[in-house]
């Protein structure tokens, strides 16, 4: 994947191929003037705007990529990590897996992932995000999405984490006693503070501990010179960060 970067900060998301052809209002750059070249290089188009091409990051792709479900933002997706302490071989349950943003970045941290996701086009349209990120890398080996319903079930058992993006997530901790080992941690992800309230309800019914909600807003600022301002619009509510250990039976 390429991404290049014009005058006025717009972005492309490229994914290279021989004899293909990037096409902008400024007319086209052809993909093998950027293929194998150096990260970071200048290149103009056939009409003269010149462009930043640059390795994509992981929050490039996130933000371009093709979505069949409204992503996590990576603004969420970096404290919902900390929060759940994703390690390198952390075995994770994942519901739903919506676009898969999420679970690209629980890969790109070392977990082995296994989501239950309801609607089969979503799973397909998860399953090509994270194989187009990881292109080239067998990440089959540590991934797979599961057609189910975590409301009435949750597969496998003694993971280390369970992190959930469901509407009613309250109705999957029945499950979660077979499923998540003792000590281990479940982040839950809602968009509404009355969501949220039931979960709360429900996990103070059951042995869990340390229960914590976080919203995270994101301000920019424009510096430049002695002009230093947050800027007019920033990235505020998104959704709510909810994180629990569960202690056992």
């Amino acid at each position: 994947m390429l991404l290049l970067v014009d005058q006025k900060d717009r972005r492309y998301l490229l994914t290279l191929e021989a004899n293909s052809e990037f096409h902008s209002h400024s007319g086209y750059i052809s993909h093998d003037d950027l293929i194998g070249k150096e990260d970071g290089m200048m290149i103009k188009s056939s009409g003269g705007l010149e462009y930043l091409a640059l390795r994509p990051t992981m929050s490039d792709v996130i933000l371009k990529m093709p979505r069949s479900a409204q992503i996590i933002y990576p603004k969420d997706i970096g404290p919902i990590l900390v929060a759940a302490d994703i390690a390198n071989g952390d075995k994770v349950l994942e519901s739903g897996v919506g676009s898969g943003a999420l679970s690209i970045a629980l890969l790109r941290a070392g977990a082995n992932v296994t989501g239950i996701e309801l609607r089969e086009d979503f799973a397909q349209r998860a399953r090509k995000n994270v194989e187009a990120f990881f292109s080239g890398q067998k990440i089959s080996e540590r991934y797979e999405i599961l057609i189910g319903d975590a409301y009435n079930q949750l597969n496998g058992s003694d993971y280390d984490r369970i992190i959930l993006d469901l509407p009613e997530p309250w109705r999957v901790i029945d499950h979660v006693e077979n499923t998540l080992r003792p000590g281990g941690i479940l982040v839950s992800y809602s968009p509404s503070i009355m969501q949220v309230s039931r979960l709360t309800d429900r996990l103070k019914e059951d042995n869990f501990a340390m229960i914590k909600t976080h919203e995270i807003l994101s301000r920019s600022w424009h510096v430049d010179g002695r002009a230093v301002r947050p800027d007019h619009r920033m990235v505020a509510h998104t959704g709510f960060i909810t994180s629990t250990r569960y202690l056992g039976k």
